[in-house]
């Protein structure tokens, strides 16, 4: 049992376990939106659509985060524009803006030999560094996105199964639309100092699809999202200090783990539902 508490008597490990579990009820609340809706794709877009705002405000000596908000806006505008002035689809242009930005950001980084160490850590994350500034900050974010999705949960629910009939009922479709977009900003720019860019896709979207093969409300589906989040949070902070592995993405890797080892539990219960119950002997 020692190698199983040993970690946490260490006062940055605990910091990662906070930060990654409050990182966890964000992204759960926001990647079930993200699921339902299936926004998975523009997610993947924003994370790494940040790399040109983040080197931008490194080399200005100005906020990252503010960086990374503005570089997302950015990326959203981009795709919108696209859509509307040409007959494309939606992911055409996310994936014709999610390369040109990540394209963007890399030669800005080759620019700054310095650049380098922050790259990884924009990258890939360091749950371990976790400050106290980043708790306050990551709990701020979750009241945040709780409130937008207690406040909007009609609109978003009408959206996410029926955009027309949200019409219909006066509930303000693209509003809604653009406010899951916020969200999403939100969750992976107040994230991605914890776990990375490359991994707070996994901990936005893995949690939230596993949830997902089971729950049977939204509301429901996030609340196992959590939890889902919180484990892979704990087992990935074990595994990584015993194993000396990279935290972060021990983390994501797990959370995307479970969703795996979800399935064949849902498959293997499936085949059993089927089978069904051996017949009886005929009696004589």
């Amino acid at each position: 049992m020692q190698w199983l508490l040993d970690p946490f008597m260490v006062s940055f490990v605990r910091r990662a376990l906070c930060a990654g579990m409050l990182v966890s009820v964000l992204c759960g609340l926001v990647g079930t939106w993200v699921v339902v809706r299936g926004m998975a794709f523009m997610s993947e877009a924003i994370s790494h659509g940040m790399l040109p705002g983040v080197a931008v405000a490194y080399l200005a000596s100005a906020n990252l985060i503010v960086g990374a908000a503005a570089s997302a806006v950015v990326m959203i505008l981009g795709v919108s524009w696209v859509s509307k002035n040409s007959r494309l689809s939606e992911d055409t242009g996310i994936g014709l803006l999610f390369v040109g930005m990540l394209a963007l950001g890399v030669v800005i980084v080759s620019r700054a030999r310095s650049f380098a160490v922050d790259l990884t850590a924009f990258l890939f994350g360091d749950v371990l560094s976790a400050t106290w500034s980043d708790l306050v900050w990551l709990t701020l974010a979750v009241f945040a996105a709780t409130a937008v999705s207690v406040v909007a949960y009609r609109p978003f629910v009408a959206l996410v199964f029926d955009e027309r009939k949200a019409h219909t009922l006066g509930l303000h479709p693209r509003l809604a639309h653009l406010a899951l977009l916020a969200l999403v900003v939100l969750a992976v720019v107040a994230s991605f100092r914890i776990v990375g860019t490359l991994l707070v896709f996994g901990l936005l979207v893995a949690p939230s699809a596993t949830a997902a093969l089971f729950g049977r409300s939204i509301v429901a589906t996030m609340g196992m999202a959590m939890l889902l989040g919180w484990s892979a949070t704990a087992l990935g902070l074990i595994v990584s200090w015993n194993a000396d592995t990279a935290a972060g993405a021990t983390i994501a890797g797990l959370a995307v783990l479970q969703f795996f080892v979800a399935i064949l539990i849902r498959a293997a219960i499936s085949r059993l539902r089927t089978a069904g119950p051996p017949a009886a002997a005929p009696v004589r």
